[in-house]
């Protein structure tokens, strides 16, 4: 199914969403130096990647991603969906022989470029339009939208510059099929709130690999770089992490798998979703000042464009053979104006208010980094501007500060990723901390982290509210 014409506002909040999904499609997808021979290279696709689920016990990836929402329909009462993926297309390099046949060769070189064997993503659109009342209950299977991409062979002659065939390049596809289920139930309560979960699947029935094959042999089949784009005009999604108070509890029943929904879009616009494979805040958005996609996972543009001017002409010419993207970024570097290039250098998103008041020197003025001390490199206790803290803070009754051991249990309101991995972790308090705003931390080193040696000269320590740990009783096993 496809969706009709949006309205012009949402198509540009749509507009906006895509730009940052864009960005995560191909997360990864090219790693610099952006050359087929590069060892980071040969083990692409780290993100989305939804298997045959007759693969999932080999490799550790998934068949499904699940997406669940909180909706307030409000004046909507139609969902716009889109999924987006890559299909990857298996390419080798054939060279025409005196004969007329060909033969597979590990590279064509020519003068502008060295063609080799590689995996391109050709990016696909499966899109989903469905009136609300239409995905309860259950007449909601009925608005399934499956599909089935059919495996494929395609043909490119590689010419010399006089226009004579030197060989092809042969572009294979693996069958691919799936489906996409969304469901709506209204949730009881005094509020109209409604959960809106979508089910994106792999069923393709490929034959899981063979005894030792490798999870190369299920990407042809796999839906890589996976994501959603929800909207539904007229009404409002509520934010997964910074929800109303009154709706935290039935944000705590939704169960998300193998994606991260975030409101996307303007961030006055409520009726755009993002579920990305991988962790996004609200609103995101792309740097004003990044000059184009650059790849490469955690890019840092500045770096990675002044090593890419770096290559080698042959580097380069080799980049330019392993994928169309990849030729792009060499010539967006080698291109590349140096007004844009200072822009790279650095940005001030906010600057706070001038007062007037005479320059201090910072809390770190005059402070000093005791010897084997294992402070902070700034320590409140030092710092004659700072607030007090007290040395230990009372938790479930018991003094807790240096030396004392601790089980770490960070809750949800403030959470990391990282921290949540913590969970659980026993861990000994190093210090009893303030920063400027007077809020009191502590700062442990894990038990079991064989760096402590090096934490503890360094200063390198985990922060951690009084109520996001429990102080531990010895004889707790």
């Amino acid at each position: 199914m496809t969706a009709p014409h949006l309205e012009a506002p949402l198509d540009e909040a749509l507009d906006q969403a895509r730009a940052v999904a864009d960005a995560v499609l191909f997360e990864g997808y090219v790693l610099y130096p952006y050359r087929a021979s590069s060892a980071k290279n040969r083990m692409r696709w780290q993100f989305g990647v939804l298997v045959p689920p007759a693969c999932t016990a080999d490799n550790g990836e998934h068949a499904e991603q699940r997406t669940d929402l909180l909706l307030e329909p409000r004046s909507g009462d139609r969902l716009d969906a889109e999924l987006r993926f890559l299909h990857v297309r298996r390419r080798t390099v054939e060279r025409l022989e005196p004969d007329g046949s060909y033969t597979d060769v590990p590279g064509l070189e020519l003068p502008d470029r060295v063609l080799v064997p590689w995996d391109e993503g050709h990016e696909e659109r499966i899109r989903l339009h469905a009136p609300l009342a239409e995905l309860t209950g259950e007449q909601a299977h009925t608005r399934t939208v499956t599909f089935d991409l059919p495996p494929g062979t395609e043909h490119e002659p590689v010419l010399d510059e006089e226009g004579r065939t030197l060989g092809r390049l042969v572009r294979r596809r693996g069958r691919l099929s799936g489906e996409i289920r969304p469901y709506v139930e209204q949730l009881p309560g005094p509020y109209r709130l409604s959960r809106l979960t979508v089910t994106v699947r792999n069923t393709v029935d490929a034959p899981p690999p063979a005894h030792g094959g490798s999870r190369d042999d299920a990407l042809p089949h796999s839906m890589i770089g996976a994501h959603l784009l929800l909207a539904v005009e007229g009404g409002r999604f509520l934010s997964m992490t910074d929800p109303p108070e009154w709706a935290r509890p039935a944000v705590a029943g939704l169960r998300n798998e193998n994606t991260w929904p975030v409101l996307a879009g303007p961030a006055d616009r409520e009726d755009v979703v993002l579920s990305s494979p991988i962790i996004l805040e609200d609103h995101p958005a792309l740097a004003d000042e990044s000059p184009g996609p650059l790849y490469d996972a955690t890019e840092i543009d500045e770096i990675l464009s002044l090593r890419t001017a770096a290559l080698t002409d042959h580097e380069k010419r080799e980049a330019r053979g392993t994928d169309a993207r990849a030729a792009e970024v060499i010539d967006l570097v080698d291109t590349m104006p140096e007004a844009v290039r200072e822009r790279l250098h650095g940005a001030i998103r906010g600057l706070r208010e001038v007062t007037g008041e005479e320059e201090t020197g910072g809390p770190t003025s005059g402070l000093t980094l005791p010897e084997g001390s294992g402070h902070p490199w700034w320590d409140p206790q030092q710092d004659p501007e700072a607030a007090d803290a007290p040395s230990t803070v009372s938790i479930d009754g018991e003094a807790v500060g240096a030396g004392s051991r601790v089980v770490l249990a960070p809750g949800f309101r403030r959470t990391d990723a990282q921290d949540a991995f913590l969970r659980g972790c026993r861990a000994t308090v190093e210090a009893v901390v303030a920063d400027l705003d007077g809020e009191v931390h502590l700062a442990v080193v894990l038990d079991d982290d064989p760096g402590n040696d090096i934490r503890r000269q360094q200063g390198r320590f985990l922060y951690f509210k009084p109520d996001e740990v429990t102080p531990l009783r010895e004889e707790e096993p």
